[in-house]
């Protein structure tokens, strides 16, 4: 893949900076986005319209070399590092090291993303480098356009999450009621072991999480509480499941909620009105519209039907509280914003969309699919059914 870093040569001709600069390990989408580059600890890229270099240490050097989206690929041993450390210690010695690189390309000033490390900074100031932060987050925006090949990693990532939620599902249906609360093979079934299975069935797909979502009751009410204990009948259970591929890196996201026995008469309506809410939002959803006009769709649904979302009250604890989605890529959330604000829908962009409604009185209903706006609408990745009842 070969990104397209024309606005971010603009971006240095407008500040009159010579190269953009990030210190960081691949983990940092930035850096792993304009390196091509995995590794584990941090390394400098140096990027100017001319070309992309990077500096790294002699453990990764030949690894860099072949795998890494650069035109030159530097290790610390060109620049003197042991001398420089014997002499001035490890920090001046890499700022030193990194001040000789950059003079290399003949870069004199550089703009560096926001959450550039203060040290690193200071330490090249010192040796008379211009180190200008950034003031919008340019690469973010390049990369919120995705190629046709990572619109195929996101593809692939939201499979592997559709396995791990049939798995989940599976454990439900399987599981009876004993005294309110759902039992498998003689033990309560908890929001730890439906975690479990989703995590399995993951690794087996190639895919990987820190965490996720499987959320009962009361729990479900916070959009974000991870849930914990045995899962009850009758009651409404949120399961968001947001995995990594481990191979590519790119992520996928998508939540549905699930009710093992007879749901309340509010969480039934909540359900059906918040499957026409995403309905509604993905009507919205083509290039030329903005990231408001889909969270609009979904708060006229809401609203119309008496609930209270946060666009019509900033102060709501109930209700529709957050934004109707986000982008989806090397990051989990990432631009462009489906919300308040949200800015204008580009072909290329992958986003969220998950109406959600919560009071802890009731619990909480929330339906996430994940799409990608294409140029004459949007193709949903998700396929997955939509139902509440798990018999």
């Amino acid at each position: 893949m070969e990104p397209d870093f024309s606005a971010l040569d603009d971006y240095l001709d407008a500040v009159d900076a010579d190269g953009y600069l990030v210190d960081a390990a691949s983990d940092d989408s930035t850096q792993r986005y304009l390196s091509g580059f995995d590794a584990p600890d941090p390394f400098t890229t140096l990027y100017t319209p001319e070309g992309t270099y990077l500096l790294v240490s002699g453990l990764e050097y030949g690894r860099a070399k072949k795998e890494a989206r650069a035109d030159e690929v530097r290790r610390g041993s060109d620049f003197d590092m042991r001398g420089k450390m014997q002499e001035y210690g490890r920090y001046e010695a890499s700022a030193r090291a990194r001040a000789e690189f950059l003079d290399e390309y003949e870069v004199e000033s550089v703009v560096t993303p926001r959450r550039f490390p203060l040290g690193s900074a200071d330490d090249l100031r010192a040796l008379d480098v211009d180190v200008t932060v950034e003031e919008r987050d340019v690469v973010t925006e390049i990369r919120a356009v995705k190629e046709d090949e990572e619109v195929e990693h996101v593809r692939e990532a939201q499979k592997a999450n559709e396995q791990s939620m049939h798995a989940a599902e599976d454990l439900i249906a399987a599981a009876n009621v004993e005294d309110g609360v759902l039992h498998y093979e003689g033990e309560p079934l908890t929001s730890e072991r439906v975690k479990e299975e989703i995590e399995v069935t993951l690794l087996r797909e190639g895919c990987a999480l820190d965490e996720t979502i499987v959320a009962c009751g009361a729990n479900a009410a916070d959009p974000h509480d991870r849930g914990s204990g045995p899962l009850e009948a009758d009651e409404p259970i949120i399961i968001d499941i947001f995995p990594k591929n481990k191979s590519t890196k790119y992520h996928a996201d998508m939540t549905r909620t699930f009710c093992k026995g007879e749901p309340s008469e509010t969480v039934r309506e909540w359900y059906d009105l918040t499957h026409e809410a995403l309905d509604a939002a993905l009507d919205a959803v083509e290039p030329g519209a903005t990231g408001e006009d889909v969270h609009d769709a979904v708060c006229d649904i809401y609203q119309e039907a008496g609930l209270p979302t946060l666009r019509d009250d900033p102060t709501t604890e109930t209700g529709f509280i957050h934004s109707t989605g986000h982008g989806v890529g090397l990051d989990v959330h990432e631009l462009p914003h489906v919300s308040t604000n949200g800015e204008e829908l580009e072909a290329g962009h992958i986003i969220t969309i998950e109406p959600g409604l919560y009071d802890p009185d009731v619990g909480g209903v929330r339906i996430e699919d994940i799409v990608v706006v294409t140029d004459d609408g949007y193709e949903n990745l998700t396929d997955y059914e939509i139902e509440l009842v798990v018999e």
